[in-house]
């Protein structure tokens, strides 16, 4: 049944991003030839990329494609789709890890900060965390941009990466982004879980065992982690997911030549199969983000049977 669903809303997806694409006020005919082509060339140009062919009839074709496992040709470079798309993959997976090593400590310890602060001070750590979580992730940028690159001058303020390029080998191209995506997704990752690691450490048995004099960081192993880890894992496996498909902005941002930037640039040229591709490859991993969560949640609940404390 989650397997269909999740079908469902793949094809879903697939739908509004190619119904979007078709609303826009131009098509890839007129982007190729720079709007300066004739009627008669433009129709011409039209046939030979297909696209004079109804909109339907050409979402099915691009549908049945893919489930053979072809993303089509892109409209504007005639290159594969399958190419391009390979060639800015390992940037934004590179871009994520590193944003996902910051986000995960992060928001793990921001949690437990929000969740075992003394009652005085726990309103206005969620208040600050709830705060960061909020702001919009192209002012959350601008300000670092404004700190590290403009005032400190420590950081480049755009990261001109070219595309195929190889970030890793350049950690002050990822700074900026990866903590512009890091930081407000720990803050909301730390404002789902710091209410679970409140009424856990408020348990009975945990109460008990602080009683009894036992050390803190065993009672946070033995008696807080394991009734944490279910809600941890489906937090975390959320904000990773989401951080994923929140690429888009920041590369555009930082001039990060990832599949974000491949995204809207291919909006901007109206080159529907790479945007379809990309769009889909994004639904992919927020809905595998997802299952894993329920999965990974359902196997390490102790009150379901899951991963229990250690005597």
């Amino acid at each position: 049944m989650a397997l269909v669903r999740a079908l469902v809303l793949l094809v879903a997806v697939s739908v509004l991003v190619f119904c979007a694409t078709e609303l826009l006020p131009s098509d890839a005919a007129q982007s190729r030839t720079g709007g300066r082509a004739g009627a008669e060339q433009l129709e011409r140009l039209r046939a030979e990329l297909g696209l004079d062919v109804p909109a339907w009839q050409r979402h099915l074709s691009w549908l049945a494609g893919l489930c053979r496992g072809e993303a089509g040709t892109s409209l504007v470079t005639d290159r594969p789709v399958v190419q391009i798309v390979a060639e800015r993959l390992p940037a934004t997976l590179t871009l994520a890890g590193c944003a996902l090593a910051v986000a995960v400590p992060l928001t793990l310890l921001l949690a437990w900060l929000v969740g075992t602060a003394a009652p005085r001070w726990r309103g206005p750590l969620s208040t600050v965390v709830t705060g960061v979580a909020a702001v919009p992730q192209v002012v959350f940028a601008t300000g670092l941009i404004v700190v590290f690159a403009v005032v400190l001058g420590w950081l480049p303020p755009v990261s001109l990466l070219p595309a195929a390029g190889a970030p890793l080998f350049d950690l002050e191209l990822l700074t900026l982004p990866a903590l512009s995506l890091a930081v407000p997704a720990a803050a909301f990752g730390a404002g789902l879980l710091g209410g679970a690691v409140a009424d856990t450490v408020r348990r009975p048995h945990v109460r008990d065992a602080v009683a009894r004099g036992l050390p803190r960081h065993r009672v946070a192993l033995r008696h807080v982690a394991p009734f944490l880890l279910a809600p941890a894992v489906r937090v975390l496996a959320l904000t990773a997911s989401a951080l994923v498909a929140a690429t888009a902005v920041i590369e555009m941002m930082f001039g990060y030549a990832g599949l974000g930037e491949l995204l809207v640039s291919s909006i901007g040229t109206r080159d529907t199969p790479v945007v379809q591709a990309v769009a889909m490859l994004a639904a992919v991993v927020v809905l595998a983000g997802s299952a894993v969560a329920d999965v990974l949640g359902a196997w390490t609940d102790p009150e379901r049977g899951g991963v229990r404390a250690p005597a």
